[in-house]
């Protein structure tokens, strides 16, 4: 897999992109992540990036030539499954997106800065629109990097135990169940019983209950949606 990251800021994009399982995932051959800089197509002497709006809005917006030329020089490489732009209005990331995309080949995120993006952009060049949550960060990059990694740590060989992925929170539309490691007891404070019977079925059981509960009383708009998902999968 490849994922090609536009930005005007890369150096934000550098600590979370080289260490843990993303850096081990690249280390492995198992991804390659390309971080561009927009400037190198920027326009002038001072490479600019970014221009006023018209309609006199405060704030600066990143103009289309800039990131059209990369664009459309990246593409003339390779082609890309999908182009995405981490957006505050976009579809709200959830666990079912990032087990989609990682199922391609080519994908490029493209960060926003400033007071956004031409919208010529939006609509000629990106096909897909991507917000990590309901509030306003200063760029793209932070998104961009948190996307990578939930998709980069679903790729086969990526984790030590590619069983770990399966019980992450979300997969099931649930959270996961309390986990727990030695010691047993430590100052009185148990781990339950049950996961130290070595008994599969109880644990499996147990952790099913815990999920539920967990979900119940911390999210309980997640249960709406396993059990609208219930129903229609009956109904087909």
């Amino acid at each position: 897999m490849r994922i090609d990251i536009l930005t005007v800021v890369p150096e934000l994009l550098e600590s979370p992109l080289g260490h843990s399982i993303v850096g081990r995932a690249i280390k492995k051959g198992l991804v390659e992540i390309q971080v561009h800089n927009i400037r190198k197509y920027g326009i002038g002497p001072r490479a600019t990036v970014d221009d006023y709006c018209y309609g006199g809005d405060a704030g600066m917006v990143m103009m289309i030539e800039p990131v059209e030329k990369m664009i459309e020089d990246l593409k003339s490489e390779r082609d890309y499954d999908e182009i995405i732009y981490l957006s505050p209005d976009g579809e709200l990331l959830n666990q079912g997106i990032s087990n989609e995309l990682s199922l391609l080949n080519n994908i490029i995120l493209l960060c926003g800065h400033y007071k956004g993006i031409d919208e010529r952009i939006r609509e000629h060049l990106v096909t897909r629109e991507i917000s990590v949550g309901d509030y306003v960060v200063s760029g793209g990059e932070i998104p961009a990097a948190l996307l990578a990694d939930s998709i980069v740590r679903l790729l086969p060989g990526a984790l030590t135990d590619e069983t770990s992925a399966l019980s992450d929170s979300f997969q099931d539309g649930l959270l996961s169940p309390p986990v727990y490691t030695r010691p047993a007891d430590y100052k009185g404070w148990k781990v339950p019983e049950v996961l130290l019977s070595g008994n599969p079925k109880l644990i499996r059981d147990w952790q099913e209950e815990q999920a539920m509960e967990r979900t119940r009383r911390l999210r309980p708009s997640l249960l709406e949606k396993v059990d609208n998902q219930t129903v229609k999968n009956k109904r087909d």
